[in-house]
């Protein structure tokens, strides 16, 4: 009851002083957040690159893009779709120096590609931990939004875990969501947290959605640029099948004891193909690889991993009501 008393006498009294005190800390908060923008953009803005491509077949001016700098000696990771298939690049870095840029690899199915201009000790952004990034942290992206050269915006991870349709058809899986606003240009800046870390290359937004942005997260930026830094591509089992989801029907689970509903058509196995090799056939279905569920071609380009390249395999098939068992040797996909 004092405490009571004590707490209501002093509001009461004391109203403009209450006031003052809740306006000064959300004053502090506000600064707070105000530093942890500012430095973080102080310490990435300066590996922040534009980035202008040209088409010379079309004779146009393909547009731009955003990149970061993430290896002093001049390796830039951007986003695939800024950077494929065109004839030149240039790039501005932050200080309004320009350079022209060579194509290292690029990687449609993740939408990513690193570029390389001739230069020594660039500034670089560090590539964070993606898998240790939480709902509601702080996200700030930095890039050049119709050519508006290193604009910021701020705001929080919405969501994790989200997954986009790649233009080579497959799914680029943990991709990061956020609010902080992206507009075309945005492409392939970097997402970072409060410490200056990148924790994703901003790929895509929602249109006419706002506040819906994507990036690609900083854990597959790291494979995917170490593998096109070290071999120009990324390395990916094939097994040269043409095929398609398939729901399964209920009896077919039921006779054969399954705890999918899915599984995958072969339409066609090309000619000469580790499919063809093993005798997979039009009509078959499979169902697993090594073990593993097969519920739809998501799921066997998932497990067509680079480990898988050269070494034998067992695939589960439904065919004509039989569960067969063939022994495939993947090859590197094409």
């Amino acid at each position: 009851m004092v405490a009571v008393r004590h707490i209501s006498s002093f509001s009461a009294n004391n109203p403009n002083r209450a006031l003052q005190q809740g306006a000064d800390s959300d004053n502090e908060l506000l600064d707070a957040y105000s530093r942890a923008v500012t430095s973080t953009v102080d310490a990435v803005g300066p590996a922040v690159v534009n980035i202008e491509i040209r088409r010379q077949a079309q004779g146009e001016r393909g547009g731009s893009g955003s990149g970061f700098v993430f290896q002093e000696d001049g390796f830039i990771l951007t986003n695939s779709h800024v950077v494929h298939g065109v004839d030149k690049i240039r790039v501005t870095l932050s200080d309004g120096f320009q350079l022209d840029a060579k194509l290292i690899g690029d990687d449609p199915a993740t939408d990513l590609a690193v570029i390389r201009v001739r230069s020594s000790e660039l500034p670089t952004v560090p590539l964070g931990d993606s898998s240790a990034v939480k709902v509601g942290q702080l996200a700030i992206a930095i890039g050049n939004p119709f050519g508006f050269q290193a604009s910021v915006t701020a705001g929080v991870v919405s969501a994790l875990g989200r997954t986009l349709r790649s233009i080579s058809g497959r799914l680029i899986e943990n991709v990061i969501q956020t609010d902080a606003a992206l507009n075309p240009g945005n492409s392939g800046g970097p997402l970072v947290d409060s410490r200056g870390r990148v924790i994703g290359v901003n790929t895509a937004i929602i249109l006419p959605a706002q506040g819906i942005c994507f990036a690609t997260a900083s854990n597959t930026a790291r494979f995917v640029a170490a593998e096109l830094v070290a071999r120009g591509k990324v390395r990916r089992a094939y097994l040269g099948v043409a095929s398609q989801d398939v729901i399964l029907h209920r009896h077919v689970i039921q006779e054969h004891d399954l705890l999918q509903e899915g599984g995958v058509l072969v339409l066609s196995a090309e000619n000469g193909s580790p499919a063809a090799q093993a005798g997979l056939r039009e009509g078959d279905v499979m169902i697993e690889l090594d073990d593993r569920p097969v519920t739809g071609v998501d799921d066997l380009h998932r497990l067509l991993a680079p480990e898988k390249i050269g070494r034998a395999a067992e695939v589960v098939v439904l065919r004509d009501s039989r569960q067969v068992r063939l022994r495939v040797t993947p090859t590197e996909a094409p």
